[in-house]
Formats: C-alpha cells, structure tokens, sequence
C-alpha cells in the first residue's frame, strides 16, 4: 500500500504579498495585480505583475541577499515561511532526510544581461565572479539547503511552465520511496527581465493592452490576447502523513495523484486538443485512485493566451465531457510566473480546499464559441466536495497535473 504524502506547511512569495494569508485574499478579491513596470520601460510591452515591497536584506540579511538573484531570495523566504508553518524544528530533524526539489524554468536573464554588458564593454574585470552562483538554476535549491542545514537529495527541475508541478511530483516520489522523510518542493522564478519581456513580445505571447495592464491577463475570456510576467516562489513541506499525523503536524491536504505527459507536437504551440494534457490529467486521476467524477475544481493552467486556453479548454471537455467541474485560473491575479506557476498553483488549490471555496478568474467577461467551461468568475464560489486538480503545461508540450484533496 502507498504511503499518503500530506502537506503540512506552505511558504508563498508572490504579486499578492508575501504570506499565505494575503495571497488568498488577494485571490478571493479576483483583481488582477498587473500595472506598469519601470523596469521594461519603452519596450513593446512595459508592465508585469511584480512582487513589491520584498526588502532581501531585511528578510536574509546583507550577505544572503547579495548571494543570491532575485528568484534565489524568493526561494529563500518562502522556504522559511514554509518550514515553519509545518511546525518543524530545523534543529532536531535528521537533516540527511530532508530533501529540496525546486523547478526553475530559466536562470536569471538579469544577471547574466547586466555583466555581459561589462563583457561588451570590453571590461572583463568587472564582471563578478559571484554572477554564476547567483544566477544557475541549481542554487535555488542549493542556497535554500545552505540556509536550513538541510543535507538529502537537492535538485532542480526544469520543464518549463510545469517546473514547479513537475519538482512537486519527483518530491512525492522521493517520500514514496522512503528516500527522504520530509521534502521542501516547488518552484521560484523572477523572469521580469528587459529580454526576456522582449523575447515573449517578439514571439507575440503577451498581451498588448498597455493602457489597461490591469485588464491583461484575462484567462479562458473571449478577449483574451496573452500573457502577463509574473514571478514569485511557491514552496510545499510534504511528508508521509503518518510521520505527520505522528508529530501532530497541521495536515493542510494529501497530494494524492502525480501526472506527466508529452504533446510530441510543436516547440511551443500546445496540441490543439490537448492531448498531453489529456494524458497527463488522466495519469494523475488514476494515481490518486480517483476517477473525473471525483473532481470538485480544477485550477487551469489558464495563461491567457488564445492558443494554451483554447487548448486546455479542450483537453479538460475531452476528460470531463459535458460535466467539467468548476474552473478557476490564478494568473488572471497574479500574471504567469512561469518556472514558478505550478507551485504557488499547487498552494493555491490547497488553500483553495482549506477554505472550501475557489477563488474567481480575474478579468472574465465571456467565452468564445468553440469550448465551454463553468468559469468561476465575480466572487469565490463555495467548493462542491471532491479533490482539487492543479494543471501545468509549458514550452515544448511539457505537461504536469497534480492532485490534492482534504485532510
């Protein structure tokens, strides 16, 4: 028999603050975060949904702070946040038993823009020799294990916008095989770079509306014309919920299902019917012992582009049929965290259960003709029972679904 895995802590860091309890706030107001970006200012597209009032200093301290990019403070903080919302002792767990699995979906384009413009300018000797280290995908996990003494496995994924989903999946492997007792998972990305805000315009991914950046992110709308940057880290504490039960821990929810699957199909448009995610939605049910019925929401992978939408839309009547439950999408909120996004998803569908109800989609007005979801949209809508599902796809028809039910 296999072993449950339950959550027992969660650590946020995202455009709608920094603490669970703000976070879920945020998303039960149903607005989105998006405004503009000084940062990206004059090019095609100039605003972001951005993390604000995030001092790294005051939260790490100076020497932590300067160590790390952006996505590795995020890291950081929401690791700390979420270790002791578990109620664990960093003092007394057996440290080789603690695992860190955190998806990245890029490095850091900041870092590495700003010290090849040393490069370009023919100063070599300006470049930092710490522009490696606080800048590959690895050291997430890396300076997280640093920072909380932890010394078992320590890795990242990296499958794109399923990064964090997928890190969430191989931790549950790591618990299930007795590996590891206890393992700190999800994802942390800032990606809010001049070049990579470039890159996503030139590939025309994100939305356009520079006078309303509020009304961007509109995912499964009939108006919808693409994404908004986001960035933030979502970290989960999972154990095997007997160990948790044990220790009396807070048991926030069980992860029950792990699915992955590939479109084999295009670099970066999605399969027009889904089919990886198909594949992936159903291998997750089946894991977790669960048939569709079983299902009370779904959080929408939901980027707000007219071809991932379109995609997901049909992937989930294909699984579903006429009966798709309840559909909520937290990056109409907090724009697409990419690397990032299937694990602050993945704590939003816990909460989601913890509170019992599913948060609305911001900006959603109407569908198009082609697919129809029951889009929870306005207010939170009380949940109906049943397990939440947290759906991840990404470049290269990467697809990772999760799913959680209650304590």
């Amino acid at each position: 028999m296999r072993a449950e895995i339950a959550v027992t802590g969660l650590g946020l860091v995202t455009p709608a603050g920094h603490t669970v309890e703000a976070n879920w706030a945020a998303l039960c107001r149903g607005r989105s975060l998006a405004a503009t970006d000084p940062g990206l200012a004059g090019l095609p597209v100039d605003f972001s949904c951005q993390v604000t009032d995030f001092d790294a200093e005051t939260e790490l301290g100076r020497a932590s702070a300067r160590r790390g990019d952006r996505f590795i403070q995020f890291a950081l903080v929401a690791a700390r946040r979420a270790v002791a919302d578990a109620g664990l002792d960093r003092r007394t767990w057996e440290a080789e038993r603690v695992g860190v699995v955190l998806g990245v979906g890029s490095n850091s384009l900041s870092t590495y823009v700003a010290e090849f413009g040393h490069l370009g300018a023919g100063r070599p000797e300006r470049v930092s020799p710490l522009a490696l280290p606080r800048s590959v995908p690895s050291m997430a996990a890396g300076e997280v294990a640093i920072d909380l003494g932890v010394r078992g496995p320590n890795f990242t994924t990296a499958s794109a916008c399923a990064s964090g989903a997928t890190a969430i999946g191989v931790a549950r492997d790591l618990l299930r095989s007795g590996t590891c007792d206890i393992v700190l998972a999800g994802g942390s990305e800032s990606a809010r770079s001049r070049m990579t805000a470039t890159c996503f315009a030139r590939m025309r991914a994100l939305s356009r509306r520079r006078t309303e950046p509020a009304l961007a992110s509109r995912p499964f709308d009939a108006q919808r014309d693409g994404f908004v940057l986001g960035e933030g880290a979502g970290i989960l504490v999972l154990e095997r919920a007997c160990a948790a039960r044990a220790r009396r821990a807070p048991v926030l929810a069980l992860l029950r299902g792990y699915g992955a699957g590939a479109d084999a199909h295009h670099p970066i448009a999605p399969h027009p019917q889904g089919d990886g995610a198909v594949r992936a939605i159903h291998t997750a049910l089946a894991d977790a012992g669960c048939g569709p019925g079983n299902v009370g929401h779904v959080n929408a992978h939901g980027t707000s582009t007219p071809l991932n939408d379109a995609a997901e839309a049909q992937a989930l009547v294909r699984v579903f049929g006429d009966e798709v439950p309840p559909v909520t999408a937290s990056k109409g909120v907090i724009g697409h965290a990419l690397g990032a996004a299937g694990a602050i998803q993945a704590a939003y569908t816990v909460l989601a259960l913890r509170h019992g109800a599913v948060p609305p989609v911001a900006n959603f007005e109407s569908q198009n003709g082609d697919y129809k979801l029951d889009i929870v949209a306005g207010r939170p809508r009380p949940t109906r029972g049943g397990a939440g599902i947290s759906c991840s796809f990404g470049f290269g028809g990467q697809n990772a679904v999760l799913v959680f039910t209650a304590s």
